[in-house]
């Protein structure tokens, strides 16, 4: 049975009726000279007490590397916005607490979007992003990321998607009840990406990208292993993506993708959202270290047993010390994004390769370290060669024809 688009009366509390709001007086965002139609940062993450602690509140100046003002004047139009959680047990009370936080940032991004609609407005179509944009308007969307926060409930898949998600991400570190990780946990014996013991996805996962597939929502393998990728791309009868990877062949990281894959989403129709994230672009052990160990040190002077980037990420100490570590080892480049861009668009070809910033997850580079700098990319891809056409889909062009496709193969 084809799956029907909810009304808008469908969405969570915090978001009903958004899709129906008059449009803007004014316009929160103004093109500039060289702009592409429209950019489209696929993943960015949000702390737990988004939009609840006063520094968090995006509508203002905050420590944030995403907030409402520096989209506006980076030119930033449109963002995935992140329903994250960590991988934990397998079991009832490890749901719970799943599904506890996953609903604690749903009504954070609705929060955001009922507080500041002359400024960002709720997107789950297409069309909608475009006629943001058009009107001046930021647009959020909402993806998934680590589908444990389903709770092994093929159901809850539906109430996402009511709720506005529109790319459900299967795995993050750690194997979950639907796939392999790209990271598995082998210190607790989770089998090591590609070993015998790596059966990439489970019954209930298939489940889950069949039932992704009649909603009309995106199915998203960043952070799932290779086994688990292929598996997708065997299983879904719609275009997928990775809403934020790298390529394998320019730096050898399980997270990256090799190019036999990126060659195989191609194939398919899909997109691979190329991210900005230091450790995919440029290897440093020392740079690792050293931010290891400050870590450890800043939550042990908090009195905590291990570190917790919520709490102690914009802490004082923290962000001195992170500033010490950038004098020692800098950041990865745009040179060096441009160059794993361009190898994904040589192997995947231009039509499948789009843009993701991780940030506020650990994303971030010289030059493109916050979303007021998002328009130093644009210039990145066209002093690279990349013409207006090829910068318009790598942008954000490419995204929403996948995403038109996997609605379109939803109503079909």
């Amino acid at each position: 049975m084809k799956r029907i688009a909810p009304p808008s009366s469908a969405l969570g509390p915090l978001l009903c009726g958004l899709l129906a709001a008059a449009p803007a007086l004014g316009a929160a965002t103004a093109r500039q000279p060289g702009d592409p139609p429209i950019t489209i940062d696929t993943h960015v993450d949000i702390p737990f007490t988004y939009m609840r602690e006063p520094r968090f509140d995006v509508g203002k100046a905050t420590p944030l590397k995403v907030d409402l003002g520096k989209m506006e004047r980076g030119g930033l139009d449109a963002a995935f916005f992140v329903i994250w959680v960590p991988q934990g047990p397998l079991t009832p009370a490890g749901y719970a607490r799943a599904l506890g936080q996953a609903e604690g940032k749903y009504e954070s991004i609705g929060r955001m979007l009922m507080l500041y609609p002359d400024r960002i407005r709720l997107a789950t179509t297409p069309a909608q992003a475009l006629a943001n944009r058009r009107a001046g308007l930021l647009s959020a969307m909402i993806g998934i990321e680590n589908s444990y926060s389903l709770g092994h409930d093929l159901h809850r898949l539906d109430a996402a998607y009511d709720r506005g998600a529109r790319y459900v991400g299967l795995v993050h570190v750690g194997d979950n009840d639907l796939c392999t990780s790209s990271l598995p946990d082998t210190k607790h014996g989770e089998p090591a990406m590609n070993s015998a013991g790596d059966k990439g996805m489970s019954a209930f996962g298939r489940q889950v990208v069949e039932r992704a597939n009649r909603l009309g929502m995106m199915v998203d393998v960043s952070h799932a292993s290779d086994q688990c990728v292929r598996d997708a791309l065997k299983y879904s009868k719609a275009p997928i993506i990775a809403s934020h990877s790298g390529a394998r062949a320019v730096l050898d990281h399980p997270r990256n993708l090799p190019d036999d894959l990126l060659r195989a989403i191609a194939a398919k129709g899909g997109v691979v959202q190329a991210v900005a994230y230091k450790e995919f672009l440029k290897h440093d052990p020392g740079r690792e270290a050293a931010e290891k160990k400050l870590q450890d040190a800043v939550a042990k002077a908090n009195g905590d047993a291990k570190y917790d980037s919520d709490k102690d990420d914009y802490l004082p100490a923290m962000v001195q010390g992170m500033a010490e570590i950038e004098k020692r080892y800098p950041l990865a480049t745009l040179d060096d994004y441009v160059k794993q861009i361009r190898h994904m668009v040589q192997v995947a070809g231009i039509d499948h390769v789009g843009i993701a910033s991780d940030f506020d997850g650990g994303g971030g580079i010289t030059g493109w370290n916050d979303a007021s700098e998002t328009r130093n990319v644009t210039a990145a891809l066209r002093r690279a060669g990349f013409s207006d056409a090829d910068i318009a889909r790598i942008w954000g062009g490419n995204l929403l024809r996948v995403w038109r496709e996997v609605e379109h193969d939803a109503r079909h």
